[in-house]
């Protein structure tokens, strides 16, 4: 699927990927929190052995992806903006 430049998609297009890109955004922040949390557990139980370093690794590895579509997520809502200013 080729993606569209921002400028060229229509206003209900923008609506229904600034909807989506929300609730995969948060959906990711809660993942990695949770799984954060759980290694500070998991750590806290049974030391830093090599399943909580491990899985402690993952949500750094994945904080880009996290701050790719918040920054997405921001344009899509400043084109939004300066369209319904020129309107």
């Amino acid at each position: 699927m080729k993606s569209q430049k921002i400028e060229e998609m229509s206003h209900e297009a923008l609506l229904k990927q600034k909807k989506t890109t929300e609730l995969v955004t948060g959906m990711l922040a809660g993942a990695l929190l949770v799984l954060l949390i759980m290694v500070v557990l998991l750590a806290s139980k049974k030391g830093l052995d090599g399943t909580s370093i491990g899985l402690g690794v993952i949500p750094f590895a994945f904080i880009p992806i996290l701050f790719l579509n918040w920054n997405h997520l921001k344009a899509i809502k400043k084109e939004l903006n300066s369209r319904q200013n020129v309107v």
